[in-house]
Order: C-alpha cells, then sequence, then structure tokens
C-alpha cells in the first residue's frame, strides 16, 4: 500500500480557526436558544412518531457520545490544511445550522417519549442538556446535520487506525440521539439530508454551485425541468397524504426535484462530477435513488448491444461501461460526457466533459471533444461515451471527424457514425450544435 502524502499546511491557519469559533458558537446558542423559545409558545406543535419507536431503549451512557459531538464540533475548525477549505468547512456549519432552525420554526415537531429519572454523572448530562435543549426542534435534526459535515470533515484528515474510530464513534453519536430519547426517528433522514445539502453546496474542488446559477434559456433544459418537477410532485404527493413508511418516497422526491434544478439552474455542474470521473458523495447519497434509476436505464437501453463500436482510427463509441467490463477492454483512454453517472477511471488516461441527459453539447463543448478525442486517441484505443452511447458522445464523435476533416459534412459525419453504430440518435440541436462547429472549422481553414 503507498504512503499517504498529507496535504501541506497552510501557516497562520490558528487564527482565523479561532475567529471562526468565536462567530459560530454564539450564533449556534443564540438562534437555536431563540428557536426553542418561539416553538414553546405555540399551542399547535405535533409529532410524527413511527409505533416501533416505543421499543427503542434508553441508555443512559450514551449521553457521552452525544454531548462529544460539542468538542468535536470545536476541534474541527483546527483540522483544514488551507484558509479556503477552512473557510468551506465553517460555511458548511453554518448553513446546517440556518437549515434546521429555519425548519424548526416553519414545521415545529415535539418528542414525546418521557425521559427515566437519572442520577450520577449521566444524570448530571442530561440536567445540563436540559436546561439548554428543549423537546420542540425536531426535524431535521441538527446534531445530526452537522455529525454529516463533521464526519466529512474528520474522514479527509485522519488516516489508518483514527478513520475507523473515527467511524465507529461517529456512528455511536448518530445512534444516541435515538437512545438518549433526544430524537424521534423521522429526524435522522432528514437531518443526513440537510447535512450532505450543506456539503454540496460548499464543495472543496469546485466553486459553490450558487456561484454560477442561473435559470436556463434553453427550451429543452426548460421542459426536461418541469418533467423533473412533475415527477418529484408524484413523489412528494403520496408521502405527506399517506405518511408513515411513504414518506421514504420523501427521498426519491428531493433527488428527482435535485435533478429538475440542475437542467433549471446548476447545469451539468451540479451532479459535481470530478476530474477523475467520479460524482461528489453529496450527491451519491442525495441523488441515490435516481442515479440508481438513471444506471438501470443505461443498461436496459444498450441490453442488446452492451459492446461499443470502433468508429475511425483507435475512437470507439459507446455506453459508460462497469469497472469489470473496462478492465477487461483494449481501452487505454476515454472520454466521458455523461453528467450523472460515476466513473471509475483507474488505470485509464480520463477525461470528463460533463452533458446534461438529453440534451446536446454546445458548439464550444463539441469543439473541446474534438480536440480530447484527437490528443486521447494518439494514446491507444479511445473509448468515447455517455450513459447509452447514442447522443451525447456521438456527437463528439462526430464533431471530432469534423475538426479533424475525417467528414466534410455534418451529414457525412452522422452516416459514418451511425454506420458503427446504428442506434445513434441525433436530434436538430445536435446537428445545430455541429453545423456552426463546422462553419467555424472551414473559417480557420480558410484562414
Amino acid at each position: 500500500m503507498s504512503a499517504v502524502i498529507a496535504p501541506t499546511r497552510e501557516p497562520g491557519l490558528l487564527k482565523p480557526a479561532v475567529l471562526w469559533l468565536l462567530l459560530l458558537a454564539p450564533l449556534f446558542f443564540s438562534t437555536y436558544g431563540f428557536a426553542t423559545w418561539v416553538t414553546s409558545q405555540r399551542d399547535d406543535v405535533g409529532s410524527l412518531v413511527f409505533g416501533w419507536e416505543s421499543r427503542m431503549p434508553f441508555m443512559a451512557w450514551t449521553i457521552v457520545p452525544y454531548w462529544s459531538i460539542d468538542l468535536l464540533y470545536g476541534l474541527s475548525l483546527l483540522l483544514p490544511s488551507s484558509r479556503e477549505e477552512l473557510k468551506r468547512h465553517a460555511l458548511r456549519l453554518l448553513t446546517a445550522q440556518a437549515i434546521a432552525v429555519s425548519c424548526f420554526l416553519i414545521w415545529p415537531l415535539r418528542f414525546t417519549f418521557a425521559r427515566p429519572e437519572m442520577d450520577g454523572v449521566f444524570g448530571w448530562l442530561f440536567d445540563v442538556l436540559a436546561g439548554f435543549d428543549k423537546p420542540f426542534n425536531q426535524a431535521p435534526s441538527l446534531h445530526i446535520a452537522l455529525l454529516v459535515v463533521l464526519w466529512v470533515c474528520y474522514q479527509r484528515h485522519l488516516q489508518g487506525l483514527w478513520r475507523w474510530l473515527m467511524h465507529g464513534w461517529f456512528a455511536l453519536i448518530g445512534v444516541s440521539v435515538l437512545t438518549t430519547y433526544q430524537h424521534h426517528f423521522i429526524d435522522l433522514p432528514t437531518g443526513v439530508l440537510a447535512g450532505w445539502l450543506c456539503v454540496w453546496l460548499w464543495p472543496l474542488d469546485r466553486p459553490s454551485p450558487l456561484k454560477n446559477a442561473r435559470v436556463t434559456a434553453d427550451p429543452a433544459r426548460l421542459r426536461l425541468a418541469l418533467r423533473y418537477g412533475l415527477g418529484a410532485a408524484a413523489f412528494f404527493v403520496p408521502a405527506f397524504a399517506l405518511g408513515g413508511a411513504w414518506l421514504w418516497l420523501i427521498w426519491p422526491a428531493v433527488a428527482v426535484l435535485w435533478v429538475a434544478l440542475n437542467y433549471l439552474v446548476f447545469g451539468a455542474d451540479g451532479f459535481q462530477k470530478r476530474a477523475e470521473g467520479r460524482l461528489s458523495p453529496a450527491v451519491r447519497w442525495l441523488l441515490a435513488p435516481y442515479l440508481a434509476a438513471a444506471w438501470i436505464n443505461s443498461r436496459w437501453w444498450t441490453r442488446k448491444h452492451p459492446q461499443a463500436d470502433q468508429v475511425a482510427d483507435n475512437v470507439w463509441l459507446g455506453r459508460i461501461p462497469t469497472p469489470m467490463e473496462l478492465k477487461d477492454s483494449p481501452f487505454n483512454g476515454m472520454l466521458d460526457l455523461c453528467a450523472e453517472m460515476s466513473m471509475d477511471s483507474t488505470g485509464i488516461a480520463y477525461r470528463a466533459l460533463p452533458v446534461l441527459d438529453l440534451t446536446a453539447p454546445s458548439a464550444e463543448q463539441c469543439l473541446k471533444a474534438a480536440r480530447m478525442i484527437e490528443n486521447l486517441r494518439q494514446q491507444g484505443p479511445l473509448l468515447v461515451c455517455c450513459a447509452l452511447g447514442y447522443s451525447r458522445s456521438a456527437s463528439a464523435v462526430a464533431a471530432w471527424l469534423l475538426h479533424t476533416g475525417r467528414a466534410a459534412s455534418v451529414d457525412a459525419a452522422i452516416v459514418q457514425i451511425q454506420r458503427a453504430r446504428p442506434h445513434v440518435v441525433l436530434h436538430p440541436a445536435h446537428r445545430r450544435a455541429l453545423e456552426r462547429l463546422s462553419t467555424n472549422t472551414r473559417n480557420d481553414h480558410d484562414q
């Protein structure tokens, strides 16, 4: 096993870490206390409890891991190795606070179980907690939202045995919110959702998705956003109307709604595909139901033609492969145009150019793809892929054929691709992007 190289640490991080703590700690207690006070004045605070929760054991000793999150919260600000990482981590903590407190004020819930009488150290810890924490603010659990944020931070900076110990202790903290009779079950998955939302909003490897967020003017994206929005509503309605186990539909509802927002506002960047091909952990958690459906869909539509097809000169066109398929393939390189599916690119020359499903790459993206293909194919057989290998990746290969003079026109490029892979489908939007690329290429050659 190769040694893990720790990131170089910027000097002078102690002062900004302390300043962030001096901001976050008072804000935490003041806003949480305010939400508790406001909710305590209301007489319409309900509860959401599953029947099986009455059998949940009370374990007084788990108040220790429950309380330990406060210490871990403070220490976490000392872990980041750069000012930018520290800022992003602090913003995650701050955002978790804002989301949870807002939900407590808009949709308060009450904890309903009576806690047994206790004495000794555990009893004292519960008494201190009761002096501040009241049984009104439940979903999403701020404890769990912060736990997700802290878990991501500590996992990034701990290795070996310390990382495994951290995983065990953090899992115990997660369970403790139930065994200390602080939360009902509904608070946990909603807290996880809030925590991953914070991680997604403030990634470490790219600007926040909020920075470039803008409503699209592309009619195709608007139509798809509407369809996914209606799909999200189809999950939300039975979840809230029927309750009980139907509440689990909130997860696919949120996932599909998130996809709608990617089409409407965030674009392909909303899937946060990394340079090595994997989606960010936040996206893999938040969009898991959608991602599973997308994977099944890609396998279903290509079940009769799973193999890639050679188009010309070391360039192949196909669906995104599994790690096993890639291992058994002849490819030395890959250009991946799929925004919504993860890829394990270990052992090959890999480039990602994410494009939203069922949309056409722009002329600029086509040109970029053409140049990437020409560069990568020099290293051996190259797979150009997307979910099915029928549209986005076909556009990229067509762009390469045009850009390198292997096809004299868009129609000629499409015919050449369809001869190799008959199920390729390029719509008018794909053709328009390729026509613009072809025109620009001819103009460049004329000059």
